[in-house]
């Protein structure tokens, strides 16, 4: 420090960075104040600095994932519609030439179903606000104040440098989605990623052997364009010497690989490839939030609640998460069913219920206790 103030009181070092444009003196000060706050006060410790040093890649990072929303979006409505074109256009005639009338029917009710929900659920994810605190002044409870928006944060309020606000039991921000996974949309966010998992896995699974067929006939069709320039044969091939190219002695020539049928074939290993993929990867997501669901936490809450959890073991003390009602309620409370009929009303059908609360004040309770009997 005290070489930096005998480089500063220098006159000639004072005209230079005044000359300088005010775009890069505020980037100075700003990198000053950066440095000044590694050493600010006794409370400083690893995850400040962290925090610190990285706040212009975080911000980037942000910045782009802010902008890139729109294409993320954009990108997902393509490849589900690239893969419901290839359903359409290629599988359904060949259910209905194939199979009997019972498969017929049970492709067709669950398949729309599926897809209905899909539809559905997205829609409402990336439509829906995730909930944002009050701005106005009010009596409602909160447990801080946010950093960033120096506003009062209610219970489960964490804030988002992507939206740049406060967002009401926030779980993450999904670039998927182009918003934020919070107390009003996170039911149908789960819902997508359960229902296209499945949708995925019934591709993959019901596709397979079109796969090994289409995969097969590709790969027939690529050898026999690289021997077109004839083979030879026994027999009466010894006196003419050679056949047309992909006849064998005495048979007739090899049907046509037309253009279309490559196409058909190319298809259905991509709708293969990419069903596949996603159903493993979003099968895993979609696990890992059900596990959180039953727990009574969101993504963000599984950080805080095991740093508090190591941090009362060491006191000798146990830590439980308020906001777990037990497994089957947390379920009860996640897709707000009140009583048996919205089993069916609002989870094996879509609905668009507001849920149990209003994200701002939240029910603790003791565990095992039935929040909402049915």
């Amino acid at each position: 420090m005290r070489l930096c103030r005998c480089v500063r009181s220098r006159p000639c070092l004072r005209r230079v960075r005044s000359r300088l444009p005010v775009w890069m003196r505020t980037l100075w000060a700003y990198m000053v104040l950066l440095g000044r706050s590694l050493y600010f006060n006794s409370l400083t410790d690893s995850d400040v600095v962290f925090d610190s040093v990285f706040e212009p890649v975080l911000w980037t990072v942000d910045y782009v994932t802010r902008w890139f929303g729109a294409v993320f979006v954009v990108l997902v409505v393509v490849l589900t519609s690239s893969i419901l074109a290839i359903a359409y256009g290629i599988l359904l005639p060949m259910v209905f030439r194939t199979y009997s009338t019972a498969w017929i029917t049970w492709h067709v009710i669950y398949g729309h179903w599926n897809l209905a929900h899909i539809v559905f659920h997205y829609y409402k994810a990336t439509t829906t606000p995730p909930g944002y605190p009050p701005t106005e002044k009010n009596n409602s409870p909160f447990v801080a104040v946010c950093k960033k928006c120096i506003r009062p944060k209610p219970a489960r309020t964490h804030h988002c440098g992507i939206c740049n606000r406060c967002i009401l039991k926030m779980d993450h921000h999904c670039p998927w989605l182009n918003n934020c996974v919070g107390h009003f949309n996170h039911r149908y966010f789960f819902c997508f990623c359960l229902f296209m998992s499945m949708g995925c896995m019934y591709c993959s699974i019901s596709g397979r052997n079109l796969f090994l067929d289409a995969y097969h006939a590709v790969e027939r069709h690529k050898h026999l364009d690289s021997d077109k320039s004839g083979v030879p044969v026994t027999g009466m091939g010894e006196i003419i010497g050679l056949l047309p190219p992909g006849q064998a002695s005495y048979s007739t020539a090899p049907p046509p690989y037309t253009f279309k049928d490559k196409m058909i074939d190319k298809s259905i290993i991509y709708m293969w490839v990419l069903t596949s993929t996603v159903g493993v990867a979003l099968g895993a997501l979609t696990m890992w939030h059900a596990a959180l669901i039953s727990r009574g936490e969101t993504s963000i809450e599984k950080y805080i609640n095991s740093k508090e959890t190591k941090k009362m073991a060491e006191q000798g003390r146990v830590y439980r998460n308020p906001y777990n009602y037990g497994r089957l309620n947390n379920w009860k409370v996640f897709f707000c069913v009140e009583k048996r009929s919205h089993w069916l009303t609002r989870v094996f059908l879509p609905s668009g219920h507001q849920p149990y609360c209003d994200g701002i004040t939240w029910t603790v309770l003791p565990l095992k206790k039935d929040l909402l009997p049915v």
